[in-house]
């Protein structure tokens, strides 16, 4: 994807273009970051601290800035932060109204379901709020449901809050005997590529090898999707913003991958490093050793 840029009567705004529809029904405009509950790509635009708002256009992807901030700074960031959210496969605006598939899956135009007045969803959020935030502000991030449907549990992980996955399921599932699983609210949508056989071997390969192995390191990597000869992956827990990550991708990840399915060339890292605030090796102290 090559996101082209535009200027505006107002300095501290630049249109970014990617290239293809963003919200067919825009534009939409968000200036702080819980109006954006709705809107993945404004609320991750608004993960970038120095982001004042957003708008979302048909075509186009309007960023606003701190006055006090130079474009020369923050233009990677926000271009880095367009590109994660159009390879994860995410709706920009996620419409009211809609629900969760039979599969458990997002369509084009649906939402996550909530129901508030649910006893089962007021006990989800009882045991976040007591148990489960602490941790997560504690790990450098935070943690908010997302949705609730037919026993899976639908989250939000932003920064090191990721790597408190597997024991979330844990707890929710002893206290909740309802709940079966818990999932990203990025994995919510229907990716085609992940039904593939290449899909199923890459993901088979993760559950038995690679990932016994960085959980050592309190890591965990997640396939986000497949396309073509590309297959896309998210590094979490202590994997997120670790040092030596293009290392554990290159030199461990992708060259297992290409083994177990010769087919795909291309093994792209879509994980939002920028919000690994507190990752689980920091460069200096050496990285997460190569599978």
């Amino acid at each position: 994807m090559f996101i082209q840029t535009e200027t505006t009567d107002n300095s501290d705004t630049i249109r970014f273009l990617p290239g293809e529809t963003v919200y067919s029904e825009g534009p939409l405009f968000f200036d702080s970051s819980e109006k954006a509950i709705n809107a993945p790509l404004a609320a991750r635009l608004f993960e970038l601290s120095d982001v004042e708002a957003v708008e979302i256009g048909v075509d186009s992807v309007s960023v606003t800035k701190m006055t006090q901030v130079d474009w020369l700074t923050l233009k990677p960031a926000v271009l880095g932060a367009i590109m994660d959210h159009f390879v994860s496969g995410q709706l920009a605006v996620i419409e009211e109204g809609k629900s969760i598939s039979s599969e458990g899956k997002l369509g084009a135009g649906d939402e996550l379901e909530l129901d508030e007045s649910d006893p089962i969803v007021v006990e989800i959020k009882d045991l976040i709020e007591t148990r489960i935030r602490p941790a997560a502000v504690q790990s450098g991030g935070d943690i908010f449901l997302r949705g609730y449907k037919k026993g899976t549990a639908y989250f939000e992980f932003q920064g090191g809050a990721s790597q408190l996955m597997s024991g979330l399921e844990n707890m929710l599932r002893h206290y909740i005997p309802e709940i079966n699983k818990i999932a990203d609210w990025k994995d919510a949508i229907t990716k085609p590529g992940l039904e593939t056989e290449e899909a199923k071997a890459i993901q088979e390969l993760l559950v038995s090898r690679i990932n016994p192995s960085v959980a050592a390191h309190g890591g965990h990597i997640s396939l986000v999707d497949v396309q073509e000869n590309t297959a896309y992956i998210r590094l979490e827990g202590g994997c997120q913003g670790c040092g030596m990550a293009d290392v554990t991708l290159k030199q461990g990840i992708e060259v297992e991958i290409k083994k177990v399915v010769p087919n795909i060339t291309n093994v792209l890292d879509a994980t939002e490093h920028a919000d690994g605030t507190n990752p689980y090796y920091q460069p200096e102290k050496g990285g997460m050793s190569p599978i």
